[in-house]
């Protein structure tokens, strides 16, 4: 996985530090060995529109290729929340009406109850949306209940304009090359396209060889680190 080079030219000057403080805290944690009580997931959402054909495609025949009709009728839209364990290819998906700091929370005790029961910690990567944040816990729960919860979880985020550093993406990219890249009108269509895929994908068991280290950042990304200012 390499960076791309869109995504850091857009950072203002006076954030770099922030960007390089971020981006070797992720990196190092991706080089960590596999811990089983110490998971890394890396987590990060994405939405779906629900189109539908006003006329039926023509489908591929011999010496003609299949043809769509570029109008198409609506019906809303779905939101895509996905979770990836990079090294050991489990991926989870879950598909909600809305995008909010209660579905962000209900994913994060997804993962503490029913996924990795047994973690002493969850290590989840991802990026700074307003909603993924900790805080939000005590929004949803008792007191206790939501320091309960937050002690086993360790967050990491991206920084700002360097989504490329979360592997979640990769695995969103993989859903949309082989799920979502056709029209879905129904919403019940989209679940089950979408189970189906996490389950073969889960069967698989497709590994993520994140390669680039931050030996590889402080080299190939020189330009963003910030020059250090001389002691007077």
């Amino acid at each position: 996985m390499k960076p791309h080079l869109y995504d850091y030219w857009a950072i203002p000057a006076d954030q770099d530090k922030q960007f390089v403080y971020e981006m070797e805290n992720v990196l190092d944690l991706y080089h960590e060995p596999y811990d089983q009580n110490r998971p890394v997931i890396c987590f990060d959402e994405s939405s779906k529109a629900l189109r539908g054909h006003k006329r039926d495609p023509i489908p591929a025949k011999p010496g003609s290729v299949a043809r769509i009709d570029t109008h198409y009728e609506r019906n809303g839209k779905k939101k895509i929340h996905l979770a990836t364990e990079p090294l050991t290819g489990w991926v989870a998906v879950e598909v909600t009406d809305k995008r909010r700091a209660c579905e962000w929370v209900d994913r994060m005790i997804e993962l503490a109850d029913d996924h990795y029961p047994d973690a002493d910690c969850i290590r989840v990567v991802m990026d700074h949306l307003n909603t993924h944040n900790p805080a939000n816990f005590y929004q949803f729960l008792p007191p206790d209940e939501a320091q309960e919860y937050l002690n086993r979880f360790e967050f990491h985020f991206v920084p700002k304009h360097g989504s490329w550093l979360n592997m979640a993406e990769i695995e969103l990219g993989a859903l949309k090359r082989q799920c979502l890249n056709r029209r879905i009108y129904h919403a019940a269509t989209l679940c089950s396209e979408v189970a189906a895929w996490q389950t073969d994908r889960n069967a698989t068991k497709r590994l993520i060889d994140w390669q680039f280290t931050t030996n590889d950042a402080r080299i190939k990304l020189r330009g963003l680190y910030p020059v250090p200012v001389a002691e007077s």
